[in-house]
């Protein structure tokens, strides 16, 4: 319960256009394995999505020297029919791609601005490939989370993605 009241009080903060990243202070390192603990969406209106499904599959790692690769997938893709990659339904090849996100590239903390900066070098949204990404993040009871600013959904859509450390 604790979590999702959190959650929550970061999207009503998101909605309201205040800033929830005073907490972050406390992240000292990105380095290492992250698995994700959730992925929403908050729309315009308030309404709360979930486009990788309510137990998305993650993976953030971080080297010493900030190089990062990032997976993310919804649970429950459905298997392409035919078996073979490039034989795929036209559906099949859409919930592939809109049921998973990847991007590697390096990554850094912006500690003055709470942001995390991204320089993406590949993406499977090819539009991000070169392009430098900034998302304001907390880092609270073990948590990072950060959003995807409404601007790179083009219809006000606010993306979050939650991780936690792996031990």
């Amino acid at each position: 319960m604790r979590f999702d009241k959190r959650l929550s009080a970061l999207a009503v903060l998101a909605a309201l256009g205040t800033s929830a990243a005073a907490p972050a202070a406390d992240l000292a390192s990105l380095e290492g394995t992250w698995v994700m603990d959730a992925a929403y969406e908050i729309h315009a209106d308030g309404s709360r999505t979930t486009n990788y499904g309510e137990h998305p599959l993650g993976l953030l790692t971080v080297d010493s020297a900030g190089r990062y690769n990032m997976q993310i997938f919804r649970v429950g893709r459905p298997a392409f029919a035919s078996g073979v990659k490039a034989q795929g339904t036209a559906e099949e090849y859409r919930q592939a791609v809109l049921g998973s996100s990847t991007h590697f590239g390096t990554v850094r903390i912006d500690r003055e601005h709470h942001q995390l900066v991204f320089d993406v070098q590949a993406a499977s949204f090819p539009n991000w490939e070169g392009k430098r990404q900034v998302r304001d993040y907390t880092y609270d009871g073990g948590l990072l989370s950060y959003g995807v600013p409404a601007s790179a959904s083009g219809d006000g859509t606010v993306a979050y993605s939650v991780w936690r450390k792996a031990p």
